[in-house]
């Protein structure tokens, strides 16, 4: 038994390193690092802006309280679930903040979750779908070609880099299904959209009263 737990522990690290210098050779880490680095600012930006925007010009509380009384659940929901799907349009954090003012917040922060991977899943098949289509395929060629080029690199990482960071995830999803990346792996590597809601509805509670 110790011999087997020895032999698969010698063949686990040597694949494990294998990665990690692939990975290093292809760019994978730089490009992680820049992503970051070019979401750093315009986060603080965001940041500094809304509280300033709070403090002097209008309470976001009362917006989000707004938001609330004035829009239905299933408006708000679906405006989600289109901008999830079409690009990232919106910023999942400003309907996390809706979340918590409404009367049952941890429910609808699973819902939109829920609808996040959703529409993750339905930009792979919109992905499939575009390949069908010349003109559209043509041009999103063009459009994500980066995206193209780095997810036919890196695959399943890189949809779990969309998922948890602040890049857009559809995108990594859509272009997943343009090179015909593994739908197992897609749903998989997405489950970590999950583990993002959760991380920044935990932040943005405790900001929002």
């Amino acid at each position: 038994m110790e011999q087997n737990k020895k032999r698969n522990k010698k063949n686990t690290t040597p694949k494990a390193k294998r990665l990690h210098n692939y990975y290093q050779r292809t760019g994978f880490y730089i490009f992680i690092w820049e992503s970051l680095k070019k979401a750093f600012w315009p986060i603080l930006g965001t940041v500094v802006g809304l509280y300033l925007f709070n403090k002097y010009v209008y309470n976001i509380n009362d917006g989000l309280q707004a938001m609330t009384e004035n829009f239905s659940r299933v408006g708000v929901l679906v405006t989600f679930f289109i901008s999830e799907t079409l690009l990232g349009l919106i910023p999942p954090e400003i309907f996390i903040a809706w979340s918590k003012k409404t009367s049952d917040p941890l429910l609808n922060l699973s819902l939109l979750a829920v609808l996040s991977y959703s529409g993750g899943i339905l930009s792979y098949f919109i992905g499939r779908l575009t390949l069908k289509i010349k003109s559209v395929k043509d041009y999103l060629e063009v459009k994500m070609a980066k995206h193209l080029k780095n997810t036919s690199k890196w695959g399943g990482f890189l949809i779990l880099v969309g998922a948890l960071l602040p890049l857009p995830f559809s995108i990594s999803c859509m272009t997943a299904g343009m090179i015909k990346y593994p739908l197992k792996g897609v749903v998989t590597f997405g489950l970590f959209r999950f583990l993002r809601f959760a991380l920044y509805a935990w932040a943005i509670f405790n900001m929002v009263n």
